[in-house]
C-alpha cells in the first residue's frame, strides 16, 4: 500500500512536539544525517562586498534556548521546564535528559529570562 503526501502531512500534523522531536532524532540516526538550520552566511561572499557590511548591521531578533547539561538538580530543572513550556512531566523529563531546545524563536529578553530560570534550577543553558 502506498501512502500519499497528504496522508503523511495529516499524520505529522497530529503529532505532539515531543513525538516529532523523537521521530526526527530517530530519522537522523537511521539516515546518518543531522537536521541543522541553513547557514545564511555562506551566501554572503557571493553577493559582493556590500552584503557583509549589511549583514553586520542586522541584529539577531530570534533566539533558541538549549539545555547543555541538566546538572545535579535534575528535578528542579524538570520543574522549571514544565513552568516555561507547559509540558507534561514525561515530556519535560525527556527534554531535560536529551539536552533539547526548550524554546525557539523567542525574543532576547524572553531567552534571557528562560536562561536565568533554568540556571537557577541548576542547568547549564546556551542561548543561540
Amino acid at each position: 500500500m502506498s501512502v500519499s503526501k497528504e496522508q503523511v502531512v495529516e499524520f505529522l500534523s497530529k503529532m505532539t512536539v515531543m513525538e516529532m522531536a523523537t521521530m526526527v532524532k530517530e530519522l537522523e540516526e537511521l539516515w546518518g544525517v543531522e537536521a541543522a538550520p541553513a547557514v545564511v552566511a555562506g551566501a554572503a561572499p557571493a553577493a559582493g562586498a556590500a552584503a557583509p557590511a549589511a549583514a553586520a548591521v542586522e541584529e539577531q531578533t530570534e533566539f533558541d534556548v538549549v539545555i547543555e547539561d541538566v546538572g545535579a538538580k535534575k528535578i528542579e530543572v524538570i520543574k522549571a521546564i514544565r513552568e516555561i513550556t507547559s509540558l507534561g512531566l514525561k515530556e519535560a523529563k525527556e527534554m531535560a535528559e536529551n539536552n533539547q531546545v526548550v524554546k525557539t524563536g523567542v525574543s532576547k529578553e524572553e531567552a534571557t529570562s528562560i536562561q536565568k530560570k533554568l540556571e537557577e534550577a541548576g542547568a547549564k543553558v546556551k542561548v543561540k
